[in-house]
């Protein structure tokens, strides 16, 4: 008896290092996987498998800023895959934007153009979802045509530098500001520094020439199509129906209605560029080390913005 207790004890324990082994391995398998996905070792971020005759798909969502998650470069990429392969009937530019940074507005735009005229069997097309502002309208201004739901919010054509002063209160609590400087307007809108009269028309300038440079976008993408009214170029927003009657928009349509009844191709194929974690991780701590960078250089995070 006390044999075959000994025995079952060593079974028992033979078992619980086989478990442990292969949970083990299971554990090492699944890092092993998330690694793999992470760093696109599993497939490459530009690879798109299509089956056929396609509307091809480039999604816009959010804010558009450099190294954030909806940035030029990204865009840019998805857009080249999607007109580069043989078997893209149309590409859509699905947007659902505020705006953001007009740098990467603008970069997004003119390389829309330069597709369109190397690829002009290909229609290139937006479509807009909740919202289209700003810089969001600026990238869907550079379209072939622009399609919109009756309650999206379109428009917002202006330009913004938004930030805080607090000299005033400083005063009030006793705090003292110094900051020390090469040039005399190197602190220009440093929140706990006074605005000279200099500064702001000289912000005001820079505001003014940038929305220039958009009105001229928003003219050229929609030629004779826009309806020109003082309150266009305003900063304000409408509604989809709205849009279609001031022209800055075409019809009332959605995704699958474009790719069915305009584009003649119901196969949606999506060759947005979704970043992995290593590569978000990368973005984040790039953006964190320049914001830390701008403020040793006494340099505003808050500039011109299409919001």
């Amino acid at each position: 008896m006390l044999e075959r207790l000994v025995m079952a004890t060593v079974d028992e324990q033979r078992r619980a290092r086989r478990w442990k082994i292969f949970f083990r391995f299971v554990g090492l398998g699944i890092v092993l996987l998330l690694l793999a996905s992470s760093f696109g070792w599993i497939q490459s971020p530009d690879a798109v498998v299509t089956a056929g005759r396609h509307t091809a798909v480039v999604e816009i969502q959010g804010v558009l800023e450099a190294g954030g998650e909806v940035d030029a470069d990204g865009v840019i990429d998805a857009l080249r895959l999607a007109f580069k392969d043989s078997a893209t009937a149309g590409v859509v530019l699905r947007i659902n934007s505020p705006g953001g940074s007009p740098v990467q507005a603008g970069l997004i735009s003119d390389e829309m153009r330069r597709l369109r005229a190397q690829y002009p069997a290909i229609p290139l097309y937006a479509v807009v979802e909740e919202i289209c502002a700003s810089g969001g309208y600026y990238v869907a201004a550079a379209a072939d045509r622009i399609y919109v739901d009756k309650a999206s919010l379109v428009g917002s054509i202006g330009v913004l530098m938004d930030g805080f002063g607090f000299t005033e209160a400083m005063g009030k609590v006793g705090v003292e500001r110094r900051l020390l400087t090469a040039g005399e307007n190197k602190g220009f809108l440093d929140p706990f520094s006074p605005l000279s009269d200099v500064q702001r028309d000289h912000a005001r300038k820079m505001l003014r020439t940038i929305h220039d440079q958009f009105i001229e976008t928003v003219r050229k993408g929609r030629g004779d199509r826009l309806k020109e009214t003082p309150e266009m170029f305003s900063g304000l927003v409408w509604t989809g129906a709205t849009s279609v009657e001031l022209g800055l928009a075409d019809e009332v349509g959605s995704l699958r209605s474009v790719a069915r009844d305009v584009i003649k191709a119901e196969e949606l194929v999506d060759y947005t560029r979704r970043a992995n974690l290593a590569e978000r991780l990368a973005k984040r701590v790039g953006m964190a080390a320049g914001q830390v960078l701008s403020r040793q250089l006494g340099v505003s995070e808050e500039g011109p913005r299409l919001r």
